[in-house]
């Protein structure tokens, strides 16, 4: 279902991994989100899931006077790559691109790097928290296999041992995105993810791709801090909303 700004869908992949009927909706307005509502009782959804700009404060406090709950609020960077190109380093560790049958190292590193992150999914405490983490183990290994998760995937390499990960994928002919790694905890603190980054980053440059972005929880500060440092910029946020169902057998509400 859409209009002009309402995109609403089931989302099958939620509804598999939870067993609820679970939906997203973007570019909800104050006039549009009656039509929400009513394609959720329409298809019997008990999760709803929407995104709105922090800046959208006519929507946001329209949405919680409807019964949603904040669950995380989403900060995205940008970095002109014409202007700051990845720059150089040396180190004993190896970035490169992921080989073939790799993808149950990367989906174990995932495992451990997102246990018990707190995204959206975690923040909800009607949700299974291993289920969660499900979420972003399964995102690491599909990136392995699709083009539709990531174009490319790096891997990091310390004396043989594979130690982390990091996705990209061209969103334009202008636009990259580094989308989603994670480092080992033994080896957290060695520069790992910035290296993956800086590689993302030259991966872009090598397409002729201008810019690159990526996202995280506002209160993710550390890799912010490595963001900022080879010269991205902050330049949208979003908060990311849920809201509950419970149905009676009529189709109607169950009363608090």
């Amino acid at each position: 279902m859409s209009d002009e700004g309402l995109r609403i869908s089931l989302s099958r992949i939620d509804e598999e991994r939870f067993g609820i009927i679970t939906a997203k909706a973007e570019g909800l307005t104050v006039e549009n989100i009656p039509d929400a509502l009513k394609f959720c009782k329409n298809n019997m959804v008990r999760l709803l899931m929407t995104r709105c700009p922090t800046h959208d404060l006519s929507v946001v406090q329209e949405i919680e006077n409807g019964g949603f709950s904040l669950m995380d609020t989403l900060t995205y960077y940008s970095c002109n790559l014409r202007k700051n190109p990845p720059p150089g380093y040396t180190s004993e560790i190896q970035i490169r691109p992921f080989n073939p049958g790799e993808e149950d190292i990367v989906k174990a590193i995932a495992s451990e790097a997102f246990d018990g992150y707190l995204g959206h999914y975690h923040a909800d405490a009607r949700l299974e928290k291993a289920k969660c983490d499900e979420v972003y183990t399964d995102w690491a290994y599909k990136s392995c296999l699709s083009r539709e998760a990531a174009d490319e995937v790096f891997i990091a390499e310390m004396k043989g041992r594979v130690i982390g990960f990091g996705t990209v994928r061209a969103n334009s002919a202008d636009e990259g995105q580094y989308i989603l790694a994670g480092v080992l905890r033994s080896y957290q603190g060695l520069g790992v993810y910035r290296m993956i980054l800086v590689n993302c980053m030259k991966w872009c440059v090598q397409k002729d791709i201008g810019s690159i972005i990526t996202a995280t929880q506002v209160t993710n500060l550390p890799v912010q801090k490595v963001w900022i440092r080879l010269g991205f910029e902050p330049y949208c946020s979003y908060y990311t909303f849920h809201k509950w169902f419970d149905w009676s057998q009529d189709g109607s509400l169950k009363r608090p």
